[in-house]
C-alpha cells in the first residue's frame, strides 16, 4: 500500500513538472514569436478635411482652329511662312501660280475696254439721231433703233465688268492670307506640288486661349447638378478653378475654368463632353497636346488612408487592423469612388483610433500575423518579454 501512495506521487509531480514544462514551452513560444514579428509601418486612423482632384483625360484645342484650304486648283509656287509661326490676321501665307489667272484678268480687262468703246459709239450715235428726230428728219422707229443698240452695248459693258470683276476675283485667290491671328500647324504641301480646293494647307491655331475637351460620365453629371435640381449653368457657375497636368506630370501655371458641358450625352459611351478654357499667353500649349484636366472637391470630415494601404478580393476593399497583441485583423472597407490616384476617402469599416498597416500589404502582411509596429519608419524597443 505504501508502495502505491509512493508511486501515485511520483506521478503527480511528473504530471505537475510536464504541466510546468508545457507552460514554460508555451511562454517561450510566444517570446519567440514576438522576437520574430516582423517590424512594419503603420498609422493611426483620424478624420480630416480631404481636398481631392479628380483628373479627366483631355485633348487640347486652339480657341479656333481653322483649316485653311485653296480655293482654286494651282501649283504651289511660294510658301511664305514656316511651321509654328505667329501669323496675324490678313498676313500670307502662301501663293498659287498666278500666270494662266492674270493673263484672265488681262483679257477681261480689254473686253471692258471694248464694251465701253461700244457703248460710247452707240451713245453718240443715240445722241445724233434725238437731234434728227427733234428736226423731222428720221423717224421715231430709227431713232429707238439706236437707243436699243445703246441699251444693248451697256449691257455687254456690264457682262464684261463682272467677266473682270470674277478674274480679279480668282486672280486673288492664289494669294492664300491668314483670316485670323493664330500659329501655323503643319504644312504637308511645299512648294511645286499641286493643290485644289480639297487639300489642306495648314491648320491655324488661334492658340492665345486654349480649350481642353474631356468627358463626364451622366452618372457625374447628375452629382454635379445635384440630380437635377439646378442647372447645368448654375452647376458650372459654382465649379472652382481647374488646372492642366501637362503630359510631362508637370501641372500647368496658368488655372483654368469649365465653360461648357454639353446637353446631350453621347449614346454610345454614356457621356457628355466637358469643355475646359486656358489662357495661353507665351504659347506653350499647342493644338493637339494632351494632357488631364484635375478638378478639385473638398469633403469635410474624413478618414483617409494610402491606396497601397487597400488590397481587393472580389471588387471588395480590405485592410489590415493592428488588434491586441499586434495581432492583424483582415477589415471590411468601402471607399469613395473619388480619388487623387494616392490616397482613398473611406466611407464604412474604419473609425478614428483604429490603427492600420501601410507597409507590406499584400506581400507581408497577413490575416492573423502578429507584427512590430512602427511609425515613421522606425520601429519602437521591442517589449520586455521579447528582451528576455
Amino acid at each position: 500500500m505504501k508502495k502505491n501512495l509512493t508511486n501515485i506521487a511520483v506521478c503527480s509531480l511528473m504530471i505537475a513538472g510536464g504541466g510546468l514544462a508545457i507552460t514554460s514551452c508555451k511562454g517561450d513560444g510566444n517570446a519567440q514569436q514576438q522576437q520574430n514579428a516582423p517590424a512594419l509601418a503603420t498609422m493611426t486612423v483620424s478624420e480630416s478635411d480631404a481636398d481631392l482632384n479628380t483628373n479627366y483625360p483631355a485633348t487640347l484645342h486652339g480657341k479656333n482652329d481653322v483649316e485653311i484650304r485653296p480655293q482654286i486648283s494651282g501649283f504651289l509656287t511660294k510658301v511664305h511662312v514656316q511651321e509654328g509661326q505667329k501669323v496675324s490676321a490678313g498676313q500670307l501665307l502662301f501663293t498659287i501660280d498666278q500666270v494662266q489667272l492674270q493673263a484672265a484678268v488681262d483679257a477681261a480687262k480689254a473686253a471692258v475696254s471694248v464694251a465701253q468703246a461700244s457703248v460710247n459709239t452707240a451713245q453718240t450715235n443715240a445722241n445724233n439721231n434725238k437731234i434728227l428726230l427733234d428736226k423731222n428728219i428720221i423717224s421715231a422707229s430709227a431713232y429707238q433703233t439706236s437707243v436699243d443698240q445703246l441699251n444693248a452695248a451697256k449691257a455687254q459693258l456690264g457682262q464684261a465688268q463682272a467677266n473682270l470683276t470674277s478674274a480679279q476675283k480668282n486672280l486673288s485667290y492664289t494669294l492664300v492670307k491668314a483670316p485670323v491671328a493664330g500659329v501655323v500647324g503643319t504644312i504637308d504641301n511645299k512648294e511645286g506640288a499641286l493643290v485644289s480646293p480639297s487639300t489642306l494647307l495648314t491648320i491655324l491655331s488661334d492658340n492665345g486661349q486654349m480649350e481642353a475637351y474631356f468627358s463626364m460620365t451622366e452618372k457625374e453629371i447628375l452629382t454635379l447638378t445635384d440630380q437635377g435640381r439646378r442647372s447645368i449653368k448654375q452647376a458650372i457657375d459654382s465649379m472652382p478653378a481647374v488646372e492642366l497636368k501637362l503630359a510631362n506630370g508637370e501641372v500647368y501655371s496658368q488655372p483654368g475654368r469649365i465653360i461648357s458641358i454639353s446637353g446631350v450625352l453621347d449614346p454610345t459611351t454614356g457621356s457628355a463632353t466637358v469643355k475646359a478654357a486656358f489662357p495661353n499667353p507665351d504659347g506653350m500649349l499647342r493644338s493637339g497636346n494632351t494632357g488631364q484636366v484635375m478638378i478639385p472637391n473638398v469633403h469635410n470630415n474624413t478618414i483617409q488612408i494610402p491606396q497601397s494601404a487597400t488590397f481587393e478580393i472580389q471588387d471588395m476593399k480590405f485592410c489590415y487592423v493592428v488588434g491586441d497583441s499586434s495581432k492583424l485583423h483582415t477589415t471590411p472597407i468601402t471607399v469613395s469612388e473619388q480619388n487623387d490616384g494616392k490616397m482613398y476617402i473611406v466611407t464604412s469599416g474604419l473609425k478614428p483610433g483604429d490603427v492600420i498597416v501601410t507597409e507590406g500589404v499584400g506581400i507581408t502582411a497577413k490575416d492573423g500575423m502578429i507584427i512590430t509596429p512602427k511609425t515613421n519608419g522606425a520601429a519602437p524597443a521591442a517589449p520586455e518579454a521579447a528582451q528576455k
